[in-house]
């Protein structure tokens, strides 16, 4: 193979963004069996399967790696297009980003402010865990992902933007009825607020506690919004671990109770994005550095407890 032909790739990706065939042949004005033979051409040149044939189609890890060089592609396109002074009909810049619920309520936004708009730059925010935001870097669905994972996906370069801080809270009317005696005991029975079945953040907090012998109770209120998480804890539906600036205004209040002063959680996050020479790339990842650079801990502190732990909130 020396060549992927450029309308096979742009073809596949066509019928992956349209999830069938006849859509994707629709969109390209082309008919089905041409879309078909294209497919079929590009799976032969490859010697991969590159597409799973269902309804939605998917592709597979063969086709994803097409995929995210053909979103790559069209990047790259639109980029030169832009140094070139050539008129793009088709709007300005998009940057998808996948970021965690957290971050989103707490100081992502914030850092998107501070790109520049000349040329205008349209953000398209996937709010997922980071499992999910794993797999949509692979499938090149998102340019680039806050995550808590420093092991870069294929094609992705990445970099630490510092730690997030929790702190186990709860309301005090809660903690007076639940929390009487020793706390890794009284958490291993009491209720607790969860942001969805993956959060093990409480969980991984208890073990801390219990040296790896227990997890937090059978009592499980999801909840899966940032400031429905906080507001969930301060009504004293459960305990929970919430983030440092939406617990503190609530401690200072009263309306939380910190359960283990001097015991925070802290998560580090990272930056991952296509390795791309993309301005408008470029300005993201420095704006989101520099607020990230203000808004956490710094990244070369010492490892937190529940880092690593698959379904954390990163």
């Amino acid at each position: 193979m020396d060549e992927l032909p450029l309308d096979q790739v742009q073809t596949l990706l066509a019928v992956v963004d349209e999830g069938t065939f006849d859509a994707a042949a629709a969109v390209l004005h082309v008919t089905p069996s041409a879309v078909s033979q294209r497919v079929k051409a590009l799976e032969q040149r490859t010697g991969r399967v590159l597409l799973m044939r269902g309804k939605p189609v998917r592709p597979t890890e063969s086709g994803e790696v097409v995929v995210r060089f053909a979103r790559q592609l069209a990047r790259l396109e639109r980029d030169a297009r832009d140094e070139l002074g050539l008129a793009d009909e088709r709007g300005p810049a998009r940057v998808p980003i996948a970021v965690n619920a957290d971050s989103l309520a707490t100081w992502f936004l914030p850092a998107l402010t501070r790109v520049s708009q000349d040329p205008p730059v349209c953000f398209e925010l996937h709010r997922e865990d980071e499992s999910h935001t794993t797999a949509l870097l692979r499938e090149g669905r998102v340019m680039a992902a806050v995550t808590s994972s420093p092991d870069p996906v294929a094609g992705c370069t990445v970099r630490p933007l510092g730690a997030a801080r929790y702190l186990a809270a709860a309301a005090p009317e809660f903690a007076a009825r639940h929390l009487t005696g020793t706390l890794a005991a009284d958490l291993r029975e009491a209720p607790l607020v969860v942001f969805d079945r993956r959060d093990e953040l409480q969980d991984a907090f208890v073990r801390s506690l219990t040296r790896g012998r227990s997890q937090a109770g059978p009592v499980r209120h999801l909840v899966p919004t940032s400031d429905g998480f906080r507001d969930a804890v301060a009504a004293g539906l459960g305990w929970g671990l919430v983030p440092e600036p939406q617990a503190v205004p609530l401690l200072r209040s009263g309306l939380l109770v910190e359960l283990a002063p001097g015991r925070p959680m802290d998560v580090p996050l990272y930056w991952q994005q296509w390795k791309l020479d993309s301005p408008a790339l470029a300005a993201v990842a420095a704006a989101v550095t520099a607020a990230a650079a203000e808004a956490l801990l710094p990244p070369s502190g010492s490892r937190p407890r529940g880092a690593g732990i698959p379904g954390t909130r990163p």
